[in-house]
């Protein structure tokens, strides 16, 4: 019985030990919340645009031609855009609670 409860003890003391890792290991990963956003163009994937061009051409989300294209966009967090070669921004707007 001693070694029964040993092995539950050891088996329970791991598992602690696990989930306080990936906890703490987790909390530095994760990148808070942003509360502004800004338009970033030049940046985004063919197809892959947040919404409407900035020349006008579409109205639509997900209608970039091609990749990298100057007049098409995508949110990213408010100072992100000018750490990304290409990138030019834009309008900033607060983000949804």
């Amino acid at each position: 019985m001693k070694n029964k409860n040993t092995l539950i003890s050891s088996t329970v003391a791991g598992i602690v030990a696990l989930g306080s890792l990936a906890a703490t290991s987790g909390v530095s990963a994760v990148p808070d919340q942003p509360k502004f956003w800004e338009k970033c163009a030049g940046i985004s994937k063919k197809g892959m645009n947040d919404c409407g061009s900035l020349d006008g051409k579409h109205k639509c989300a997900g209608q970039a031609a091609m990749d990298n294209d100057p007049q098409e966009w995508i949110y990213v967090p408010k100072g992100t855009c000018a750490k990304i070669v290409g990138g030019k921004g834009g309008k900033v707007k607060p983000a949804k609670s």
